[in-house]
């Protein structure tokens, strides 16, 4: 039995959760999310507590029956609570500022690079090397991350660029002279 399947979800007080067959919706404080599932997976919600089944043990379905509990887990979380990233941008010149509900990232480029918020996630610039994305769903707050990130990934001789806040780079060393003869 998987580990992580077996657990159940608990759901917080202020969280709605519909099952329709293969479908869930959660529906919080935060926003409202909505997955269909594999529809050999079965899912219940049994009192304030969401469980995830499998129907045997084969391969497919153990592999799903952990996918399944995450990803509903990550939609409760989701919901309830929200998911944040942070991003540092470090070089020299290298800013960042909010205008409207577009990103605009100064990175050492001829040109401004302007990234627009899409639905459901929310950016803020505490600083003008700070950038915190927020949302509900884990997945697109990873990826529009990831995306801002691609921008200007951090270099390794340096550190110029946009890193994740608790990322660490590794240093490489510069050119070490001339070489022996």
């Amino acid at each position: 039995m998987s580990r992580i399947g077996r657990k159940h979800i608990a759901v917080p007080a202020g969280v709605e959760v519909k099952i329709n067959g293969s479908e869930v919706t959660v529906k919080g404080p935060k926003g409202t999310l909505t997955n269909t599932f594999n529809p050999e997976m079965n899912i219940a919600l049994e009192g304030a507590e969401i469980i995830v089944t499998r129907p045997s043990d084969a391969p497919e379905h153990r592999s799903l029956h952990g996918l399944t509990r995450t990803l509903i887990a990550n939609m409760v979380t989701g919901c309830h609570e929200g998911f944040k990233k942070e991003l540092e941008v470090n070089g020299v010149g290298y800013r960042v500022a909010k205008q409207g509900k577009n990103l605009v990232m100064n990175l050492g480029y001829s040109h401004q690079v302007i990234m627009p918020e899409i639905d459901g996630i929310t950016v803020e610039v505490p600083q003008p090397n700070k950038i915190i994305i927020n949302g509900a769903d884990k997945q697109m707050v990873g990826q529009f991350a990831a995306e801002v990130r691609e921008k200007r990934p951090p270099e390794p001789y340096k550190g110029k660029g946009i890193k994740y806040i608790d990322e660490v780079i590794i240093r490489k060393e510069g050119k070490a002279g001339k070489g022996k003869k």
